[in-house]
């Protein structure tokens, strides 16, 4: 019986976690923890009391795979650099480690109440990892975080199909709970319980997030093969997102041609090599599918009013499933010419340095062209006051969302321009009460016009934005520009298209 001392030390160490200040200062946070603690316990002495007549269960050899350690490795340094640049994430590091210990008692006792042995590694790592690096739930809802990841290790545990001669789990666990619990908070309407778009919006406030996630994931490509998915991908959201801005003048996404939190989604979600497709051209279709499934559905959650960052989430799962049929596809066409002058047919990893240099070369070209790092066209507000004056497609729906959350970070002037739309009428319908709301708030950020407007709303005027207000109207997805000089900011703001930004400019030189 002394295996049960394992998970038994690990419960422990749940319990330990919950005694820290990052946990105890939230009493529904320190009751989701002793919940969970006490579900193990429990199971534990169900599987005790069994194991009396049944025998033991057992523990296998300790097996570190590289698939486990080389994940949580690249994952983790994804967690170190976006929180340094956004330091909840370091504050949610208790959380995180909760969650370790909480996985791996519950990943040991599903195999045993399986009857199966347990092979100890570094397995829970990457589904932990990967599952929140897309979703927490808040404090007072945190008792659902565990509930998610417990999700993940059933349905790799229990939904399963046979492939070349094995039993293995159909979907990516990770990607199987988030998109389970995607549509469940998009159902009831619930994101607000979670850190979901504050997760998918301040992966750009590390400087050189591409570049960053493009170095990470050429680590999971050498080891994995996985190259042909990620490269596949971007170039067809790449390409589908530069279509979109030929046809209609604006961009897809709002302020990228593929957002951060999607590029992360194509290194370190849908490439995950259990689900993926055997061959080289099965794995570039799957990529393929994966950048059209995300452009559909960023489309079809906008269409129906829904928060679009679910897009990368939920499309994983039904992917997963087209995997045999994709195989058996790739099997029937046998080798074509043209396949195997891009290196796309025979076995994995034949070909997959030649498959990293073109995307390498893939990589480079959208840098240069400015489509990562950088500032992107969208990221001018004066673009899109001009694209909504010209009744480009959502334009002006998109130019009151970005004003709205400069708004909320306190831009006076762009509180006031909320305030002057809702009297006007033309870009939303007149609500005079709204408009002084909007007008208060920009007299409170000490925006004079809002002030005047407050008072006399009849006739209301506008102002350009202040140095103030341009430390985060011109700061392009990053962190406010609190320290730039003021002649930079002038510089940057003029090159938004700002044009008394250019004046004053000139003017100080």
């Amino acid at each position: 019986m002394g295996v049960f001392l394992a998970p038994l030390a690990l419960t422990a160490g749940l319990l330990a976690v919950s005694l820290l200040p990052r946990i105890r200062q939230s009493e529904p946070l320190t009751w989701s923890f002793w919940g969970a603690a006490m579900l193990l316990l429990a199971w534990q002495a169900v599987l005790a009391l069994r194991a009396r007549t049944e025998g033991a269960p057992t523990l296998g050899p300790f097996t570190p795979r590289a698939q486990h350690y080389v994940q949580a490795l690249c994952h983790s340094g994804v967690f170190l650099y976006w929180g340094w640049y956004w330091p909840p994430v370091y504050d949610f590091m208790p959380l995180l480690a909760g969650q370790l210990f909480f996985a791996y008692v519950f990943d040991m006792l599903l195999a045993w109440s399986k009857r199966q042995a347990w092979v100890p590694g570094f397995g829970p790592f990457p589904i932990v990892f990967s599952t929140n690096l897309f979703l927490w739930f808040k404090d007072d809802w945190f008792a659902l975080q565990f509930i998610l990841l417990a999700v993940g290790f059933l349905g790799k545990a229990f939904v399963q199909w046979e492939r070349d001669g094995r039993r293995v789990h159909i979907f990516n666990p990770s990607a199987f709970s988030l998109a389970l619990f995607s549509v469940g908070l998009l159902v009831t309407g619930t994101t607000d319980l979670t850190w979901a778009q504050e997760i998918n919006t301040t992966f750009s406030l590390g400087p050189r997030i591409y570049l960053m996630l493009f170095g990470i994931g050429l680590v999971v490509m050498y080891f994995f093969s996985i190259t042909p998915v990620t490269a596949s991908a971007a170039a067809t959201l790449f390409g589908a997102s530069a279509a979109y801005y030929a046809v209609t003048g604006v961009p897809y996404f709002v302020d990228s041609e593929i957002p951060a939190a999607v590029f992360l989604g194509m290194h370190l979600l849908v490439t995950d090599p259990s689900t993926s497709p055997r061959t080289p051209f099965g794995r570039a279709v799957f990529g393929v599918m994966y950048g059209l499934g995300v452009f559909a559905l960023y489309a079809l959650l906008g269409a129906l009013g829904l928060p679009t960052f679910y897009d990368k989430l939920m499309v994983v799962p039904l992917l997963n499933l087209t995997v045999p049929s994709i195989d058996r596809a790739v099997a029937r066409l046998g080798s074509q010419p043209i396949l195997a002058r891009l290196g796309l047919v025979g076995p994995l990893g034949r070909m997959n340095l030649a498959h990293m240099g073109a995307w390498i070369l893939f990589f480079a070209a959208m840098t240069a062209l400015g489509r990562t790092d950088g500032m992107h066209r969208g990221d001018a507000l004066p673009f899109w006051q001009q694209a909504c004056a010209e009744d480009r497609p959502r334009a002006c729906e998109r130019l009151l969302m970005i004003e709205g959350s400069y708004c909320a970070d306190n831009a006076g002037w762009a509180c006031n321009e909320l305030g002057r739309h809702y009297l006007d009428g033309r870009l939303v319908p007149t609500d005079t009460d709204r408009a002084l709301a909007y007008f208060s708030r920009a007299c409170e950020a000490r925006f004079q016009p809002g002030c005047v407007n407050l008072l006399d709303p009849s006739a209301p005027v506008a102002a350009d934005p202040r140095p103030l207000d341009l430390r985060l109207l011109v700061r392009e997805g990053g962190p406010n520009l609190l320290e730039m000089p003021e002649p930079a900011l002038y510089a940057r703001a003029c090159r938004h298209g700002w044009s008394f930004a250019c004046e004053k400019r000139s003017a100080s030189r």
